[in-house]
């Protein structure tokens, strides 16, 4: 028998509330203290005879739900306070009636193991150490997890359960877009170690977040269309980024018999060797161009096409095609990051902290100039003579799409952008608490799995057109609670807190309103 929800009866009735995708949900709601409290969600429909279905077992529940709520107080205040007296847990629930579903959609649920969905949630709503993550589900959940068999688990997924993962959120992905996969968008982050030795995997090399002095690791991504997640690998720290890519795409296309596919990725993946592999092994491909780095011929070739706002030329270059375009809007950016690289410079110069050893052709150092043995100067007529290049953009090619397919794909690059930013900072994928290699990649499959579940969350918000974000509804999900307490006549009592109207909202919005 469902536990009745603790609210002061003053008076119930049926309320129809139409949601925004026009579905009906049919609630019982109540007055405490002159104000609105939802009781029950009975159901919800678009169907107008299952509506009034819903609305006559809504008054029956009424009667019932009325009959069991002869308490002899004279206030509503002392009804409140003599029940909440007995309260035997407090506990956050939101995260799992707003993930539940979603989680269990994406067929994640098929992982035989309780504690994967309470780590992947945990790491949506609260991400920290394990160890605090041990903490987070006692304190907050109610969960007596030790921090052991969290690693213990760990372990397990990493042995035996990774790759299903991995296949369980592809299946999802694809049953998304339509069943059809023709294009992916690759990069790859660093992932850097606050420790001073290195490892087999966590090696020192190029950071992209600046920490050249510390170990790290190289997280490879495979995206498709809208930053759907497809597969992901770890390399060690000190390998170069394009050596990343094929062996990421390889793996992928092998493991799911995948024909033809278009390969997406930025300039940092541009190298002879890559283009040569990609067109030999039957890859068409849209890679982001060094223009300045082009043959002579080529750059002044670039620069007399004279491109104005929003237009683009082809260049043939042997087998491939060189596609430029122009935009006043990346003119625009590019001007200011010029400036601000230059006034830096300058900063840098005067102060006397910049000597010879500083000087490399990276960024804005390209400005820099020596003369004689030892005083660093500042180029300016290089710094000029480069805003001509201000708002131009090409993309090698060996695609047969027209040039502003190209362009526009390649512009959904910025979805792997924003997937990486999501992971650091939403997901806070570092720092990575583990040093032993498998821990570490049980580490990122959990957080892989918890960038799917906010990825189809926020495709959910979508389509619902709910006018919030991922992140404003996990936080509001983090605040609702529920509560269990005895009446003072020993009856048990499940109470769901909505204190708020946003709370209401997400509970309507994802019909979790009903909790008994």
């Amino acid at each position: 028998m469902t536990q009745p929800i603790l609210c002061v009866v003053l008076g119930m009735f049926v309320r129809k509330k139409k949601n925004k995708s026009g579905v009906i949900s049919v609630q019982i709601i109540t007055k405490v203290d002159g104000k609105s409290r939802l009781v029950k969600t009975i159901g919800s429909s678009a169907n107008a005879d299952e509506v009034e279905r819903l609305v006559k077992e809504g008054r029956v529940f009424i009667h019932t739900y009325a009959g069991q709520q002869k308490l002899d107080f004279s206030n509503t205040t002392e009804l409140i306070k003599s029940a909440f007296t007995h309260i035997s847990s407090l506990t956050e629930v939101g995260t799992e009636l707003l993930l539940g579903r979603i989680f269990d959609d994406i067929g994640f649920n098929r992982i035989a193991e309780p504690l994967f969905r309470k780590l992947v949630f945990a790491r949506l709503s609260n991400p920290v150490s394990k160890l605090k993550t041990s903490a987070y589900l006692l304190r907050h959940k109610n969960i007596e997890v030790p921090v052991q068999q969290i690693y213990r688990y760990m372990d397990k997924l990493h042995s035996s359960q990774k790759q299903e993962v991995e296949a369980i959120s592809y299946q999802h992905t694809l049953k998304v877009l339509n069943n059809r996969i023709s294009v992916v968008f690759y990069d790859v982050t660093t992932l850097y170690f606050e420790i001073d030795n290195e490892d087999d995997l966590r090696k020192t090399g190029f950071s992209k977040e600046g920490k050249h002095q510390n170990p790290q690791i190289v997280l490879g991504l495979l995206v498709g269309a809208e930053g759907y997640p497809l597969a992901y690998d770890l390399f060690e720290g000190n390998k170069f980024e394009g050596h990343t890519m094929l062996p990421v795409i390889d793996a992928f296309k092998r493991k799911y018999g995948l024909d033809k596919l278009i390969v997406i990725a930025d300039s940092g993946l541009l190298s002879s060797a890559n283009v040569e592999e990609l067109i030999n092994k039957g890859y068409a491909f849209i890679l982001g161009a060094r223009i300045k780095s082009e043959p002579e011929a080529t750059k002044q070739k670039i620069l007399a096409l004279q491109l104005q706002n929003g237009q683009s030329a082809v260049l043939e270059r042997g087998p491939l095609k060189l596609v430029v375009s122009y935009a006043d809007s990346r003119a625009k950016k590019d001007r200011y990051n010029r400036e601000k690289g230059l006034a830096k410079l300058e900063k840098r110069v005067k102060t006397g902290r910049l000597t010879k050893a500083n000087i490399n052709n990276r960024g804005y150092n390209k400005y820099l100039k020596l003369q004689g043995e030892v005083v660093v100067d500042i180029d300016y007529e290089k710094y000029i003579k480069d805003a001509q290049w201000d708002g131009l953009k090409g993309y090698i090619t060996n695609s047969t799409m027209d040039k502003e397919q190209i362009i526009d794909n390649y512009r959904h690059l910025w979805q792997i952008e924003k997937a990486f930013r999501i992971a650091k900072s939403d997901l806070k994928i570092r720092p990575v608490y583990h040093r032993i290699s498998r821990r570490i990649e049980a580490h990122i499959c959990i957080s892989f799995a918890a960038y799917k579940v906010y990825k189809e969350l926020e495709r959910q918000l979508r389509l619902l057109k709910a006018g919030i974000s991922p992140e404003n509804a996990l936080d509001i999900a983090k605040s609702i609670f529920m509560i269990e307490a005895k009446t003072p006549n020993s009856q048990p009592v499940k109470h769901l807190l909505l204190l708020n109207d946003e709370q209401r909202f997400l509970a309507e919005l994802f019909q979790f309103g009903d909790f008994g």
